[in-house]
């Protein structure tokens, strides 16, 4: 019998040129739904739209958050899709199936005295941390994903023109340009990326002892002791992203052109920085008009005599 699952994920890599990460939770999404199908004597081809109904109610049922079933169930929208397309079944069995809706959370993101007290946590002594700073520095200056800045070689960097070059998602490949202070601690790093190669050849740009590229692991370690050095509550790479787009937004930069820099290719992603701007604009406003809080007190009036 066909593999039907592994021909998709096939589909998905050639065709739709999704990375790694990408493919990994579509197989995870679709092993849930064929151990489901399982349970219920069923293979996946046969599965119904009343079936497809109660595997979505399942997964909500299951405590899952309402994004996580919004993901899978857009997974299995693609799957049958596929299958369809592909002569397989003849019937869609995700038609009429619906997504959950899901909170909009705004992303978290640092201040700039939070991200100050931050890049300065490493203490630039040993090789080792003075790589640490570099990676800080980079990521605050260009908004990059964790997934592209370990893959960052030693020629995707132009210093002359201060610009960085990386593959992102679907491997789209995107042109950003770093600044000073980046450019000025990748300088520092250089020495230092020498000790620890120890002698090792390698094209990677950060790299651990013996010459070996950094881990996503590894990454997120080195956050997590900067953070708790400096009392700040544990950060991930996409909070320095979310910083990167956010400092961005409140100083003027429209949404287009962050969006190119993010590499999103839905503006509507971009655009939950516009709301987090809106908000920082109405709180300095807050604070700092002069007659704001006698607007306030007023229309708390008004609303009290109407009660009368």
């Amino acid at each position: 019998m066909r593999d039907l699952i592994r021909e998709y994920i096939s589909f998905l890599r050639v065709e739709k040129g999704l990375a790694t990460n990408s493919l990994a939770s579509y197989v995870r999404d679709l092993e849930k739904l064929t151990s489901w199908a399982s349970v219920h004597g069923k293979e996946l081809q046969d599965l119904s739209r009343v079936e497809m109904a109660g595997w979505s109610k399942w997964l909500l049922q299951a405590g899952l958050s309402a994004r996580t079933v919004a993901r899978a169930i857009s997974t299995a929208r693609g799957f049958f899709n596929y299958l369809l397309r592909d002569g397989f079944i003849k019937n869609d069995p995700m038609a009429g199936v619906g997504t959950p809706q899901r909170v909009c959370t705004l992303p978290v993101h640092l201040t700039c005295e939070e991200l100050e007290r931050l890049l300065a946590a490493a203490d630039v002594d040993t090789p080792e941390s003075v790589r640490d700073r570099a990676i800080l520095e980079l990521f605050y200056a260009s908004g990059l994903r964790v997934s592209e800045l370990i893959k960052l070689k030693l020629g995707d960097i132009d210093r002359e023109r201060g610009l960085l070059f990386c593959q992102g998602k679907g491997s789209k490949q995107r042109c950003l340009p770093i600044g000073r202070s980046a450019l000025l601690w990748l300088q520092r790093y250089d020495q230092a990326r020498v000790a620890l190669a120890e002698g090792y050849p390698t094209i990677f740009l950060f790299i651990s002892r013996g010459g070996r590229a950094m881990s996503r692991q590894a990454i997120w370690r080195l956050l997590k002791r900067y953070s708790s050095r400096v009392g700040l509550q544990s950060i991930s790479p996409h909070t320095l992203r979310h910083t990167f787009a956010t400092h961005l937004m409140q100083r003027g930069a429209d949404s287009r052109s962050v969006q190119t820099l993010l590499g999103h290719s839905d503006l509507a992603t971009t655009q939950l920085y516009t709301h987090m701007t809106v908000q920082h604009l109405r709180s300095a406003y807050d604070l700092h008009h002069p007659r704001a809080k006698i607007r306030a007190i007023k229309g708390s009036r008004d609303a009290d005599s109407h009660k009368d």
